[in-house]
């Protein structure tokens, strides 16, 4: 298959689900399609380049699209919080609590309370089921580090499950906006 039209073709269509399906966990629906959609670009410019398991190559690519992403935001962020600072305590306090407390899917809740490594290294194994040298790929260190983290997050969500469910303010749960949908 020399054609590099084909093979983009046959790329997409067997990678394009796992690449969505990896930013969606991690970004709103339209920035997940969005990152998709650049990872493809970045695939089709450097298709010479793959490598034999492009999986984790393009889950790396999406990786670092999203991180772009997530510091755009936290300019943002940055902004609204210097705004919230001058507004009043009862406007800060206003949104619903209730609306926020996960009680029945405290699986999920100590998901998200999760640093975004530990949460990372969880989801590569768990949700897209990646062995533990393709994960190591996308997260950028040894297949041997990788585990390593991946066991200290299990520790870290297992003591998370244990105790009692902080109510995160409403911003953070639009990091991880599937937990909002499940």
């Amino acid at each position: 298959m020399n054609d590099p039209h084909e093979r983009f073709t046959n790329l997409y269509d067997r990678h394009y689900r796992s690449v969505l399906g990896y930013a969606l966990l991690r970004a709103e629906r339209e920035t997940a399609e969005d990152v998709s959609s650049e990872t493809f670009l970045v695939a089709w410019r450097r298709l010479d380049e793959l490598p034999d398991q492009p999986l984790p190559w393009l889950l790396g690519v999406a990786r670092n699209l999203l991180a772009k992403q997530r510091d755009a935001r936290r300019r943002g962020q940055a902004l609204i919080d210097r705004i919230t600072v001058l507004t009043t305590a009862a406007d800060q306090t206003s949104w619903d609590v209730a609306e926020h407390v996960l009680d029945r899917q405290s699986a999920l809740a100590a998901l998200a309370s999760l640093r975004d490594k530990d949460f990372e290294a969880i989801t590569l194994a768990t949700w897209h089921g990646l062995t533990p040298e393709e994960a190591a790929a996308v997260m950028g260190c040894s297949a041997r580090t990788y585990n390593v983290r991946l066991h200290r997050a299990r520790t870290r969500l297992s003591r998370a499950m244990r105790v009692e469910p902080r109510v995160a303010p409403p911003y953070r749960a639009a990091a991880r906006p599937f937990l909002e949908e499940i």
